[in-house]
C-alpha cells in the first residue's frame, strides 16, 4: 500500500515537472535560421528569414506564418545579391505579446474569419549576411463580410476595432477582470485584437472580442481612479491576452485572460520608484467627461485570477454565434468589413463619421481618447479598420493628427 507521505511526494514531484515543462515551452529558444545563400536554393531560407523579420517588427495584433512563396527573384551584385520575394502569410491565433514562436502558433480557417497578407519583401545578401531592407504587405480578410454572409448568413461579422459598441463590451470585460483577478496592480486596455458581432434572437446583438491588457502602476485596492493609472514600462509590465463574450440583453457573459510574464523582472532597489515610460502601443478608450469612475477595491493580491467566475466561456472557434443564436432574418446591421476609413477631415471618427463623442456635463476628467486605429504612423490610410495590419518597413514618419479639444 502506498503511504500518504509517498503519495504526497509523488504529487509534488509531478507538480514540479508540470511547472518545469511550462517554463521550457514558454522560454524555448527561437529556431535557428538557415543562412541565405546567393544560389538557386535560396528561396526557403530567404522566405523564413523574411517572415521572422516581419514578426520581429510587428508589435501589435497577431503573429503571422508563411503560407506560400508566390514568386522570388535573385540578382547578383558585387559581393552578394539582392532578393525579391512575393509571399502569402496567414495570421495566427498568437497575439504579438505571446512568447510563443510564430511557427508554433495555430492559424485560423475561413470559418474563424482568417486573415492573410500578401507581402513583397526585399533582401540584401552580402558577405554571407542577409538583411531585410524593405517589406510592403496588404493585410485583408480571406473572405469579406459580404462573401462570408453569402456562405453563412448567421455567421458573425468582423467589425471595426474602434466600434463604440464593441469597445463598451471590452471596457466591461476589463473592469470585470480587475474585480475578479488576484493581480497586484490594475490593468488597462492596451489594444483590441479583433471583434466579431452577430445577432441572437433572445439577447440581441452579441460581441465576441479579443484584446490585450497591460499592467499599470496603480496597486490593486488603492483609491486611485483607473482613469489616472498609467501603464508600467513595456518591458516591466505584465500583459494578458483576453477573450470576452457580451450580449446586449444580458451584458458580459464571460472573460478569460492568459497572462504573460514581464520581460524585465529586475527588482527595484530600496526607495527606487518605477521608471516612467510612454507606452507606444497603448490603445485608449473614449470616455466622455464626467465624474471619474470609482476605484476598484480588491481584498487580495497575487498573480492571476481564480479558476473561473461568471458563466463559462463560449466557444471561440469562430464558426458562428452560440448554438442558441438563430434567425438571420433579424440579423445584425451591416458593418464595414473592408474599404477605406474616414480620413483627412479633421479629428478621427468615433461613430459613423459623426466626430468625437459629445461631452457630458459635469466636472472635467482626464479623458482617454481613442482615435481611428492606425498602428503604422497613419501611413496605411486604406487598411481594413477591423484588422491589425502588417506595417511597412521602413516605417514612414508619423503623420500629424489634429488634437481633440477637451472640455
Amino acid at each position: 500500500m502506498v503511504s500518504a507521505v509517498s503519495l504526497l511526494c509523488t504529487m509534488k514531484a509531478l507538480h514540479v515537472l508540470v511547472l518545469l515543462a511550462s517554463v521550457v515551452l514558454l522560454c524555448r529558444a527561437s529556431p535557428v535560421l538557415e543562412p541565405v545563400m546567393c544560389n538557386e536554393d535560396h528561396s526557403a531560407a530567404a522566405a523564413r528569414l523574411a517572415v521572422h523579420d516581419i514578426n520581429e517588427h510587428h508589435k501589435h495584433g497577431y503573429k503571422f506564418q508563411l503560407s506560400e512563396i508566390k514568386e522570388n527573384k535573385m540578382d547578383k551584385v558585387e559581393e552578394g545579391c539582392t532578393i525579391e520575394l512575393h509571399l502569402d502569410l496567414l495570421e495566427t491565433k498568437c497575439p504579438s505579446i505571446s512568447p510563443k514562436h510564430f511557427e508554433d502558433c495555430e492559424t485560423r480557417d475561413e470559418s474563424q474569419r482568417a486573415v492573410m497578407a500578401n507581402c513583397t519583401v526585399m533582401m540584401a545578401v552580402k558577405d554571407g549576411n542577409a538583411d531585410v531592407t524593405k517589406n510592403d504587405c496588404d493585410t485583408r480578410l480571406v473572405k469579406t463580410n459580404s462573401e462570408m454572409h453569402r456562405i453563412c448568413p448567421d455567421c458573425p461579422s468582423m467589425i471595426p476595432l474602434n466600434s463604440p459598441e464593441g469597445l463598451k463590451a471590452i471596457e466591461t470585460a476589463v473592469h470585470e477582470e480587475n474585480i475578479n483577478s488576484t493581480n497586484e496592480h490594475f490593468y488597462i486596455l492596451q489594444e483590441v485584437g479583433r471583434v466579431k458581432s452577430g445577432w441572437m434572437s433572445s439577447q440581441g446583438m452579441y460581441y465576441s472580442s479579443e484584446f490585450v491588457i497591460v499592467e499599470t502602476h496603480c496597486p490593486m485596492g488603492s483609491r486611485i481612479a483607473i482613469e489616472a493609472c498609467d501603464p508600467l514600462c513595456p518591458d516591466r509590465a505584465r500583459h494578458a491576452f483576453c477573450r470576452s463574450f457580451y450580449t446586449q440583453g444580458a451584458g458580459l457573459q464571460s472573460v478569460d485572460c492568459e497572462y504573460y510574464p514581464a520581460l524585465n523582472k529586475t527588482a527595484l532597489g530600496p526607495g527606487e520608484k518605477e521608471p516612467q515610460c510612454k507606452n507606444p502601443h497603448l490603445m485608449l478608450l473614449p470616455r466622455p467627461a464626467g465624474p471619474p469612475s470609482p476605484p476598484v477595491h480588491h481584498p487580495s493580491a497575487g498573480g492571476g485570477r481564480p479558476p473561473s467566475h461568471g458563466h463559462g466561456p463560449p466557444s471561440f472557434a469562430g464558426s458562428g454565434p452560440p448554438p442558441h443564436a438563430h434567425g438571420h432574418g433579424q440579423g445584425p446591421p451591416s458593418f464595414p468589413g473592408s474599404g477605406p476609413p474616414p480620413h483627412g477631415q479633421g479629428p478621427p471618427s468615433f461613430a459613423g463619421g459623426q466626430g468625437p463623442p459629445p461631452h457630458a456635463k459635469g466636472p472635467p476628467t482626464r479623458e482617454r481618447v481613442l482615435p481611428f486605429i492606425s498602428p503604422c504612423n497613419g501611413f496605411l490610410a486604406y487598411s481594413d479598420p477591423a484588422l491589425n495590419p502588417i506595417c511597412p518597413k521602413p516605417l514612414p514618419e508619423p503623420r500629424h493628427i489634429p488634437k481633440l479639444e477637451r472640455s
